[in-house]
């Protein structure tokens, strides 16, 4: 057995929504020290739906992988479905991703979740 999916693959190779969004309105950064992931999602929100979504990740193919299908499972959602993405739910649409490689679905969880904070704390609300 092959220790990437194929989608992890194709995700590592072919990454969607690459870049920055200048005018973000929720920015999430987050870091593992230990492996030395770093990703950076940015959101564009317009009637609370995500209309946009861009991430910049530092680290391995399983980094890169998660954060491009973490973009594509909330993109054109609404802030409240974005909220309840899981770690379990970026992996599962990977076809999975090896034990010692899951962390890199739960920095991806967490730099949406902390770029939707930021959405929320730019709008003066509560999470």
């Amino acid at each position: 057995m092959a220790l990437y999916s194929e989608k992890v693959m194709d995700h590592f190779r072919n990454p969607r929504n690459v870049g920055v969004i200048e005018d973000a309105d929720g920015i999430g950064e987050v870091g593992n020290a230990k492996c030395g992931d770093i990703m950076k999602i940015y959101l564009k929100i317009e009637n609370d739906i995500i209309k946009d979504v861009k991430f910049e990740t530092f680290g391995c193919g399983s980094a890169i992988a998660s954060s491009s299908m973490a973009t594509e499972l909330i993109k054109g959602k609404p802030v409240s479905e974005a909220l309840t993405l899981t770690n379990q739910a970026v992996a599962q649409a990977l076809d999975g991703l090896p034990a010692h490689k899951l962390h890199c679905s739960v920095l991806a969880e967490a730099a949406i979740k902390k770029a939707l904070q930021d959405y929320y704390e730019k709008k003066g609300l509560k999470l």
